[in-house]
């Protein structure tokens, strides 16, 4: 039996019936494949990613020659590209450049400027185009968001100042990459076409300016018939997303530019969380796909061609990136240590990269030469960064002799003659560290706020609080003065950041008084048994603070109504200041 389809140029062709049971067949058997490898790449602590390529460069035509359809991967590879595009602009929102701070900003784009001019030219000098250098200057300089906010949770490090301006910066990185993922196709052009003209350019224009005040005036007012069916939400974001995609392909734009704004239009919704995450297992379903699809396309007919310039690249990335990054922060005068593991970092290429060469090959400015070259620089780079971020606490001690040119001694002595000159010092303002803060105004003493959330600094620097926006660890502790401390309070959740500021203050301070916040009876005891003067432990003290108020008033009920009433006034305040109590919060 045949059947027979209207293929995209009008023309019939014949499709044998067994075709949709070889393409699930085989379809099943490279995803069997993908576990297993992605499952070795579990064991040896590597991101999945890595997993995927092999899968491809496994079952491509110089191995197993498991892929007779690729047309049909092709096919899910942009499925899966329109759809990370569509999540990335759910996330986006005005104040996205004044949330990545300025730090994250200036590094961000410094390092953009430093790896794709220098990459350019390293390119040239190995004898690449100049359009070929462009491409690989451009995809050297993006590092993945994805892997580093995986590993860096792994590390439980998302919340220390390096996480935190590493994320910032990251997100730079992606902002450009999208654009360029939007503007390259659409004003190259597909192959046989001219690119965008100014009619295109303006009906462009004319659909997006429509897309927001559709965005702004209709789809909040729809979105709550959405969200009442989650099945229908789901429906409702895939066919708006992948609708718009095809709309902005049709009069001349890039597929990717239409998913971006499609998610742009939602990103206001109220909803734009839970359709996210209802989406992600689609794309990365995909996402799978395309990056096999891309292993599989990879080609080896001289390997020795590109071992060199694979080389002399992964090298540029995994030392010339971090340390462009340590000498930018150095120069904004953050410490060696935290300067160090941001720049590890940036010390690989992106999905982005891989993705914005593919586009480039598939635009016919590129080799199927190049795209192998970029992808075994992604596999090497991707391999080693993973090892360097999770295990750099322990790299750092042999290089940070080497790094100390970088150091600013200026702003340490700086730091360390501060400190002499307070008393008392509070380790974190969060929720609980605000009721101390005001406690030592009333007090009338001079005190000093030591966190590592740029807003919190901010805030304070306005109220005119002193405050030094830093983590606390080793190297932070090992360069200030804690002598003359006399009352010393941290309010950070982490044990182990605790414990290290109790050891140190010991080591050089017995009369020091410290209290710190522990969310577990066994750590408790072990801060107690280090040295801590009383641990704070909140989940409790509510309890004993309560029946201590029915001990103090007994059955009068006017006096607990005062102590209502103050309450009352007190978690106003709290409100007013965005302070959350948490619900059911694991702090370890």
């Amino acid at each position: 039996m045949k059947v027979y389809i209207l293929t995209s140029h009008n023309e019939i062709s014949v499709i044998k019936r067994g075709t949709k049971v070889e393409v699930f067949v085989e379809l099943s058997l490279i995803l069997g494949l993908t576990v297993l490898v992605s499952a070795l790449m579990r064991l040896l602590r590597q991101p999945l990613i890595i997993g995927y390529i092999i899968t491809g460069i496994l079952v491509s035509p110089y191995f197993l020659n498991l892929i007779s359809y690729t047309e049909v991967f092709a096919v899910f590879s942009h499925i899966g590209v329109a759809l990370l595009l569509f999540i990335v602009g759910l996330s986006l929102s005005p104040k996205i450049i004044k949330e990545v701070g300025k730090v994250s900003l200036i590094t961000g784009v410094g390092q953009i400027l430093f790896t794709s001019i220098l990459g350019f030219a390293i390119a040239m000098l190995l004898g690449f185009s100049v359009v070929a250098s462009l491409y690989i200057g451009v995809a050297l300089t993006f590092s993945s968001t994805i892997i580093i906010m995986k590993l860096l949770s792994d590390k439980g490090d998302l919340d220390k100042l390096y996480g935190k301006i590493s994320i910032g910066f990251l997100l730079v990185q992606d902002m450009f990459v999208v654009f360029l993922l939007m503007v390259v196709p659409s004003l190259v052009g597909t192959p046989g076409t001219t690119g965008l003209t100014w009619g295109d350019v303006a009906l462009g224009f004319s659909i997006i300016a429509l897309l927001a005040v559709i965005s702004i005036r209709i789809l909040p007012k729809l979105s709550r018939f959405f969200a009442k069916s989650h099945e229908f939400l789901f429906l409702f974001a895939v066919g708006w997303g992948l609708c718009l995609a095809t709309l902005f392909y049709h009069i001349g734009f890039s597929m990717e530019m239409g998913a971006l704004i499609a998610g742009v239009a939602l990103s206001i919704s109220p909803y734009r969380y839970e359709i996210s995450s209802k989406l992600r297992p689609l794309r990365d379903f995909f996402i799978i796909l395309f990056f096999i699809y891309l292993g599989s396309q990879m080609t080896f007919g001289d390997i020795s061609n590109f071992i060199i310039p694979a080389i002399v690249f992964s090298l540029f990335i995994l030392i010339g990136n971090p340390l462009v990054v340590i000498v930018l922060m150095s120069l904004m005068g953050y410490k060696t240590k935290t300067s160090f593991q941001a720049g590890l970092t940036v010390a690989q290429i992106s999905e982005f990269s891989l993705i914005l060469v593919s586009l480039g090959v598939a635009l016919g400015q590129l080799t199927k030469e190049i795209l192998s070259l970029v992808t075994v620089i992604g596999l090497i780079t991707i391999a080693c960064s993973t090892y360097f971020i999770l295990y750099s606490d322990k790299i750092y001690p042999y290089i940070a002799k080497y790094l100390s040119i970088f150091e600013t001694r200026k702003v340490r002595e700086k730091e360390k003659k501060k400190f002499k000159d307070y008393p008392i010092v509070l380790f974190g303002c969060n929720r609980i560290g605000y009721d101390f803060l005001r406690v030592f105004e009333e007090m009338k003493q001079k005190f000093l706020v030591v966190d590592h959330d740029p807003e919190i600094i901010a805030k304070l620097s306005e109220e005119g609080v002193d405050c030094v926006y830093a983590d606390v660890d080793d190297e932070f502790l090992s360069g200030i003065d804690l002598s003359k401390l006399k009352l010393v309070v941290s309010t950070i959740p982490d044990f182990d950041t605790n414990m290290l500021l109790i050891t140190k203050i010991r080591q050089v301070n017995k009369k020091a008084i410290i209290l710190v916040v522990a969310y577990d009876i066994d750590d408790a005891e072990s801060l107690y048994e280090a040295g801590a003067t009383y641990v704070i432990m909140p989940h409790f003290l509510g309890s004993q603070y309560s029946s201590m108020l029915i001990k103090k008033y007994g059955l009068d009920i006017r006096k607990f109504a005062q102590e209502r009433n103050k309450h009352r006034k007190y978690l106003k305040l709290k409100k007013k200041l965005g302070h959350k109590h948490p619900k059911a919060e694991k702090h370890r």
